[in-house]
């Protein structure tokens, strides 16, 4: 499929704001920010400014087709997100908006996972801690070629759906843990970091790592906001979990309104108290940042990473930056007026171009090697450890052992 469907030349930096609103003030322990629109000529362009440091400014370009590959298989997560919530009338599009460039670099770039074999033993894990915004996770997985098709975004959040308002593990295909009750994914996440810990020190011998993998966490402000987090954040310190990177959602709002109102505390302290490797993105849009940060997470082998990303709830959408954009679909004219923010037809819905699609799908291929270069791996392993690898298949495959 291709289509060059036009966008207007919009100045923007950091979000796009409803013509009503004139200025919205946020502020988040030392880093103020300040939107404000202007309505030139018919068109919105929407400014920010940081107090530490001023944004760089996009022209935004004149149609999809002279948008980057990389651009347009994110905008292309972003608005099967806004379709799949507006066709149920319910849901949460303000995150897969604003976290989609996350969700692409982690599932098209960096992690290690076959969509072919989501089980494989040696994957690294993704846990969406933030489940209310499932459609990033759904969305993704359909993208990458895991068994979950466009028909099932259709029925998101439908009586019988593979595509639940909530993450539930293994339904569908890809889904590592449920993630209901906020901070509950934090806690998983912590607890798929000690597994990972103690089966490699169970198993492995030098020149054999047969478990060598990370545990990536996308979480919020409403999961940090959980005690549950703290005792588990607290644990993860303490274990010295450094294949643990969570990466939060920075976007100073909540569903009641900026975070200010309910959330104070200096979230980066806090993870520095908890011995955690702590590091700041200011932009979300910025994958070079992003990767580089988790670069640095990795690299960071004796504490887990706290990444906080500064995103826009709801980016590119008239309601990006407010809570309206938090739970609840944005209506037909907001969804449309989104679409063309990005370049794609206002009048289509559910809109996979080619391109996007085959950039996506490229992690299959790669996947597959990984997991075959994983399993001559193990057979050497097991030819050299018989006892011990038959011991770790038993466990993988949930089998007790023989009386």
């Amino acid at each position: 499929m291709a289509f060059a469907a036009r966008r207007k030349p919009w100045l923007f930096q950091t979000s796009i704001l409803p013509q009503r609103v004139k200025r919205v003030f946020f502020h988040d322990k030392g880093l103020s920010r300040d939107f404000w629109a202007h309505i030139h000529y018919g068109n919105l362009r929407c400014d920010s400014q940081f107090s530490e440091r001023k944004s760089k400014r996009y022209l935004m370009t004149t149609s999809v087709a002279s948008v980057s590959l990389d651009q347009l298989s994110i905008d292309t997560l972003r608005l099967l997100a806004v379709d799949s919530v507006e066709k149920a009338r319910s849901g949460h599009p303000g995150t897969p908006l604003g976290c989609a460039p996350i969700a692409y670099l982690l599932f098209n770039k960096l992690i290690k996972h076959n969509p072919a074999h989501s089980k494989w033993a040696d994957r690294d894990r993704f846990v969406l801690s933030n489940g209310h915004g499932s459609m990033l996770l759904y969305g993704t997985l359909f993208l990458s070629g895991y068994k979950i098709t466009l028909d099932d975004l259709r029925s998101f959040r439908q009586f019988g759906s593979k595509t639940l308002g909530h993450p539930e593990y293994g339904w569908p295909d890809g889904v590592e843990v449920t993630t209901g009750p906020l901070g509950q994914g934090f806690g998983m996440a912590v607890g798929l970091a000690i597994a990972e810990k103690h089966l490699a020190a169970t198993y492995n011998r030098p020149g054999f790592n047969v478990v060598d993998h990370h545990t990536y966490m996308l979480c919020g402000d409403g999961d940090l906001m959980e005690g549950l987090s703290h005792e588990a954040a607290s644990l993860a310190g303490t274990l010295k979990l450094g294949k643990l990177i969570a990466l939060y959602d920075d976007n100073l709002v909540s569903l009641d309104g900026p975070t200010e109102w309910s959330f104070t505390e200096d979230r980066y302290k806090r993870f520095e108290a908890y011995i955690w490797h702590v590091q700041r993105v200011l932009d979300g849009n910025d994958l070079a940042a992003i990767e580089a940060a988790i670069a640095s997470a990795k690299a960071e082998e004796g504490r887990p990473s706290f990444i906080a990303v500064r995103t826009v709830i709801g980016y590119g959408s008239p309601r990006a930056g407010t809570n309206k954009v938090h739970g609840e679909a944005m209506g037909a004219a907001d969804a449309a007026a989104t679409k063309k923010f990005f370049g794609f037809p206002e009048d289509r819905s559910f809109v996979v171009p080619d391109d996007a699609l085959a950039n996506w799908r490229k992690v299959v291929e790669r996947g597959a090697a990984q997991e075959a270069e994983w399993n001559k791996l193990f057979a050497s392993y097991a030819a050299a450890f018989p006892e011990l690898a038959g011991e770790f298949e038993r466990t993988q495959a949930g089998k007790q052992a023989a009386p």
